[in-house]
């Protein structure tokens, strides 16, 4: 009998906390995390988007560590899935990325993405951003758990 998506979490979550504990590189903490969610789940794109500063202030978000295929480079602030998850401060979970108004189609394979900001006193640093092929693919488990990983950055 396969494992539950929360059983799977309840799994990974410890790992990850040790993978991250001692080393201070948030790169290198995103590697990992992208890697260790993307074998456990099997999702179709699994990464992040880290904030970086721009000449207007606004900043955008830039791709960072990821596995799956190609990806989108830079997204603006407010601006697709991830845009609007950083410009709210909120996780956003998006059964039909089609139904999306902006949604950014770096893959037209992708059919539902959550996506989680990554906070640093107070302040959006990055988000984690997971696509999967399937509709409907991503739920309050997957919140729960992503949250409590974008809390060890």
């Amino acid at each position: 009998m396969p494992l539950s998506k929360e059983a799977i979490y309840q799994s990974l979550l410890p790992q990850i906390e040790f993978l991250v504990s001692g080393e201070e590189d948030r790169i290198a903490n995103m590697a990992n995390i992208s890697s260790a969610l993307h074998e456990a789940f099997g999702f179709w794109w699994t990464g992040f988007y880290r904030v970086e500063p721009t000449a207007d202030g606004v900043g955008e978000l830039v791709l960072g560590p990821f596995q799956g295929p190609i990806a989108c480079t830079r997204i603006p602030f407010g601006r697709g899935v991830c845009g609007k998850a950083w410009q709210q401060a909120q996780t956003i979970i998006v059964p039909d990325v089609h139904q999306f108004p902006g949604h950014i189609a770096c893959s037209s394979a992708s059919n539902s993405e959550i996506v989680v900001p990554v906070l640093h006193d107070g302040a959006v640093i990055a988000v984690l951003d997971i696509d999967s092929r399937d509709f409907n693919a991503f739920d309050s488990t997957d919140q729960h758990y992503l949250e409590l990983i974008s809390r060890l950055l």
